[in-house]
């Protein structure tokens, strides 16, 4: 436990650093089905309540992709953004609450998350235009470049595993850090403003996340559109 706060799932399992990220992950897929549940265990054509914020949710993730794959294509990948944005947001926000942890300030985890994206945008990329036509695409316009533009697309595109990650996993463990070193400094009244920041904070990175996957897998299956 040395360096680290006081954990509620720490006093069931310790502060070991495997129980501490798989138990709080766990706890959010939990929060995360639970509000699913309360949304759509009773429909309702005026919503209210869960139904409501939810269905509010859907349409803010929606108009997120509109202006990159237009709103057709914004409705298809909905799903998965919206259940990655859930799972990031919810786990952002646990790290705020005194006494747990965000499974998202672990590199792990986020990585993970990344690759989830990764894999996804490029598979349908081959799947939407075929491998000669995506490979191709990241030659460049002019045949007598193709050498040094393959390799830089390459690793422009193995880039955003790494962006996707340590950005993500940057923010929530310099958040994590800066509350840990606010509550030891001041325990009270003081810190709330640093919360507030912090939820600011955590926001801003499930957004982040969100928008720049429709923006790769705008950019995997919206090529003859880029082309004209």
């Amino acid at each position: 436990m040395e360096g680290r706060l006081w954990t509620v799932l720490g006093t069931i399992g310790g502060h070991e650093q495997f129980w501490l990220i798989s138990s709080h992950l766990a706890l959010t897929i939990f929060i995360v089905f639970v509000l699913a549940r309360l949304a759509t265990k009773k429909l309702q054509i005026v919503p209210s309540g869960t139904q409501n914020v939810m269905e509010a949710y859907i349409q803010g993730v929606i108009s997120i992709g509109v202006d990159s794959m237009g709103e057709k294509n914004a409705r298809r990948f909905m799903p998965l953004i919206a259940a990655l944005g859930l799972l990031i947001f919810v786990s952002n926000m646990m790290g705020v609450i005194p006494g747990f942890e965000s499974a998202t300030g672990n590199i792990n985890f986020t990585l993970s998350l990344a690759l989830v994206v990764f894999i996804y945008y490029n598979y349908l990329g081959f799947k939407e235009n075929g491998a000669k036509k995506y490979l191709g695409h990241m030659m460049g316009p002019v045949p007598a470049l193709a050498w040094l533009m393959f390799p830089i697309e390459i690793i422009s595109h193995f880039s955003r595993v790494i962006s996707l990650s340590f950005r993500l996993f940057g923010s929530v463990k310099g958040d994590d850090m800066f509350l840990m070193v606010l509550l030891m400094l001041v325990p009270w009244i003081a810190p709330l403003p640093g919360f507030f920041l912090l939820t600011a904070f955590g926001f801003l990175q499930t957004f982040i996340f969100m928008i720049l996957t429709y923006v790769y897998i705008a950019g995997s299956v919206m090529m003859a559109e880029e082309d004209h």
